[in-house]
């Protein structure tokens, strides 16, 4: 049995995506530069997704600028906001995506900015007291802070975080590429500066996603070289990327509550069944709790053994798709950033199981009966 578990990783593209791109690719193979007619017909193309993305997110047209993917989006906003703006201190957490952590860390080594470390607790909740504080202390601020964890699945209170930095006149960029098309954004009431997303995060192409600029925050590009997307981004649009990104994001919002309902009920059968057959099985951050963690990720702290090191390739081997991470236990081992932050023992293996709508019931069942038996033999079973 081939049972795919990675979806926070990539996603499987949609048939109907798939569908909408397929003509993109045959025939309109203009440039949307250019002027004649092959390239108006691309430009249309173009246009016609910005203005349906921006209609679905409630945000103008205007507004959204095509990357590829989220972590150009990510660094777009980042880089262009400090320098555009001229801020010179930024606040994050020592558990955000490296899009976002690499980027601050280097700009602090460059000395273009001060860079500071919100507190996180043991399960990776941010502390929006200690937010405060150091927006207190350091107003306009670039405040960059991830809507979902990609590891452990926490969720920040984007409301709360965006009503402080408007307070502190702080500048606000969330990374929401595991939350776009999972959860639904109001960009008229979410109080950030940039929100992104990557298409192959929800069932469309991969090289593509794209940025929100909210009104007001007006940034200089991150790349040069062409005056594409009203001269925010140089370089020749994905056409067919784009509109297979506009079709992923329309069937998501079509769909999404009864995809939630699937998801979270796999979720939920994976946590019962993994407490019941494993001894001393542990939920990593807040993954173990529905209400408060992201409904497509699991992140699963096994006991020690000595099949830790070769559990992935064994999950692997019976066909199972998942991504997997450790904490340091040398000085040598870089492990997850993620997990070293939580302190996570370095001998527990940690699997991260994450769910998509094509996944089943009979999927998962056969994913922890596979983990329980390796635990159980306590060796390698293929």
């Amino acid at each position: 049995m081939k049972v795919y578990l990675d979806n926070a990783a990539t996603t499987r593209l949609d048939p109907e995506v798939m569908e909408a791109m397929i003509p993109v690719m045959a025939e309109h193979y203009g440039n949307p530069s250019s002027i004649h007619a092959n390239g108006r017909a691309a430009r249309s193309l173009i246009e016609r997704a910005r203005k349906s993305i921006a209609g679905i997110l409630n945000a103008a047209p205007a507004e959204i600028f095509f990357t590829s993917g989220g972590t150009e989006a990510d660094n777009t906003a980042i880089r262009s906001s400090i320098e555009t703006l001229g801020l010179r201190h930024a606040i994050t957490s020592r558990i955000e995506h490296h899009a976002v952590l690499h980027t601050l860390e280097h700009l602090s080594k460059q000395g273009l900015i001060e860079l500071s470390y919100v507190n996180i607790d043991q399960e990776g909740v941010v502390d929006l007291v200690h937010l405060e504080e150091l927006l207190l202390k350091n107003p306009r601020s670039l405040v960059s802070l991830m809507h979902g964890n990609n590891e452990i699945g926490n969720l920040l209170d984007l409301e709360l975080v965006g009503n402080l930095c408007e307070k502190y006149d702080a500048i606000f960029h969330t990374d929401t590429v595991q939350t776009m098309a999972h959860y639904r954004h109001d960009l008229q009431q979410l109080k950030a500066n940039y929100i992104v997303g990557a298409a192959h995060k929800f069932h469309g192409p991969k090289g593509v996603g794209f940025l929100y600029v909210r009104p007001g925050v007006k940034i200089h590009p991150f790349i040069h070289g062409g005056a594409q997307e009203r001269n925010m981004r140089g370089g020749t649009e994905n056409v067919y990327g784009i509109v297979g990104l506009a079709k992923a994001l329309e069937i998501a919002y079509r769909d999404m509550d009864g995809h939630r309902a699937h998801i979270e009920g796999l979720k939920s059968r994976m946590i019962s069944g993994l407490s019941e057959q494993i001894e001393g099985v542990r939920f990593n951050g807040q993954s173990g709790q529905l209400d408060k963690s992201l409904y497509t990720v699991l992140s699963v702290s096994l006991p020690p053994s000595d099949i830790s090191d070769m559990l992935l390739f064994n999950l692997d081997i019976a066909g199972i798709s998942v991504s997997g991470g450790s904490a340091c236990s040398s000085g040598t081992d870089i492990g997850s950033h993620v997990l070293n932050e939580l302190q996570i023992d370095p001998q527990r293996a940690n699997v991260r199981f994450s769910f998509g709508k094509y996944n089943t019931a009979e999927e998962v069942d056969y994913a922890i009966k596979v983990l329980a038996e390796l635990y159980r033999k306590d060796a390698v079973l293929f």
